[in-house]
């Protein structure tokens, strides 16, 4: 136990930041790294903006204007009024 609170002393010395990643690096070694962790939902998204991008300019995309969404939009909603 002496060992654990030494290391929980010197733990408590660092700044925010620095205990953030340390808890980070504890948590990920105890249950490895997961797909919710912000660095996993980051990449998904960046992968995910990728392909988007890429079907738009293989032209696999079929682009609606703004004012056509909002148009439809205020319909649905003066419809359900």
């Amino acid at each position: 136990m002496a060992i654990l609170e030494k290391l929980e002393a010197e733990a408590l010395q660092l700044t925010p930041r620095e205990r953030g990643e340390l808890i980070h690096r504890l948590i990920v070694s105890l249950e490895g790294e997961t797909e919710d962790m912000p660095e996993a939902v980051a990449r998904a998204w960046d992968e995910e903006i990728a392909r988007r991008v890429a079907d738009m300019e293989a032209g696999k995309t079929v682009w609606i204007p703004a004012e056509e969404v909002f148009a439809r939009l205020d319909a649905i909603i003066d419809n359900a009024r």
